[in-house]
């Protein structure tokens, strides 16, 4: 029975510390939720027309779930681990800047090669908008910050600490799996949605993420590559984000013709094969490159069970 919980490391086993995480995750999810929302309230009574209302509210909602997501990592990282709070990935360690910006051309590339597949096939064309530069200038800016948020949030919760702590236990594969299906289930209530295609993409996208964590045991170079995906696809191109027209006033106006299968419509590419191209031949490019790597400590921290107990050996030495 003893073996069921522990490992021979004397640590609560993998299984046991990502239900412990999921818990705890939701817990601070609801706490996080119910005090913004008590909060938001308050300040709409006192000012009734809160200028950029919309934009206000979705920017908190993501720093909650990017609060709770970090959180309670860190709660189980320090209680069931005994790790230290760089082991997330998150801190400017050696390197961070670099990921960040090969992520974001990465990401960049990525959806520039599924444009390039969905016009070659004859389904989509562009045109400038003519909203106004001002109009297009705040929405630069604006959809930037929030799509930043969102990314490094969604990012937080998959590549975060889940994925983190299989990894440890020598269980990467199943981590990858274990993150990519809920990242891809929970997509599937978005509007527009095409059930076989997006599920496919958003899975193959966990993948593509998960494979950049891996390279690295950072965050930095999945959130380049998910917010540079996201926002190039909104502001820049115009295109439906995961079933929704974030961006108000894009840079570009995108019309499509079809076919639904190449082209995702309504969804967006995400829900077409044009998606599954580019992001299978960039998933492969993440894990072959040799631009990429991982510093020594966050490669310990994030590949052996009980490596803090070993890190602080070797300083006291």
């Amino acid at each position: 029975m003893h073996k069921i919980f522990i490992n021979d490391v004397g640590r609560l086993r993998s299984g046991w510390r990502l239900l412990m995480f999921v818990f705890a995750f939701i817990a601070a999810t609801l706490f996080i939720t119910i005090v913004l929302r008590t909060i938001f309230a308050g300040v709409l009574a006192l000012v009734p027309q809160i200028p950029h209302s919309d934009f206000v509210f979705e920017f908190i909602y993501r720093i909650g779930l990017l609060a709770a997501a970090l959180g309670a990592g860190y709660f189980c990282l320090r209680l069931l681990e005994a790790l230290p709070w760089r082991s997330l990935g998150l801190m400017l360690h050696t390197g961070w800047l670099r990921d960040l910006i090969i992520g974001c051309a990465t990401g960049v590339a990525t959806l520039v090669v599924a444009v390039a597949i969905a016009m070659i096939g004859g389904g989509l064309r562009f045109s400038f908008s003519d909203t106004g530069v001002t109009s297009i200038g705040r929405s630069m800016l604006g959809s930037a910050v929030l799509l930043f948020v969102a990314a490094l949030a969604e990012e937080a919760i998959f590549r975060g600490y889940p994925l983190q702590t299989l990894s440890r236990a020598k269980l990467a594969w199943l981590g990858v799996l274990l993150t990519s299906l809920p990242f891809a289930f929970v997509h599937l209530s978005n509007p527009n949605v095409i059930p076989v295609t997006t599920f496919i993409n958003t899975a193959l996208a966990g993948v593509w993420l998960a494979a950049a964590y891996l390279r690295t045991r950072s965050l930095w170079l999945p959130q380049g590559i998910h917010w540079a995906w996201n926002w190039g696809m909104g502001w820049f191109f115009g295109i439906p984000v995961s079933g929704v027209k974030l961006v108000s006033n894009p840079l570009l106006t995108a019309n499509d013709a079809g076919p639904l299968w190449l082209t995702g419509g309504s969804y967006g590419l995400e829900g077409g094969a044009a998606c599954t191209i580019a992001m299978a031949l960039f998933t492969l490019f993440i894990w072959r490159t040799s631009l990429l790597s991982a510093t020594p400590e966050l490669l310990k921290l994030t590949s052996e069970e009980n490596p803090a107990t070993r890190i602080d050996m070797i300083y006291q030495d």
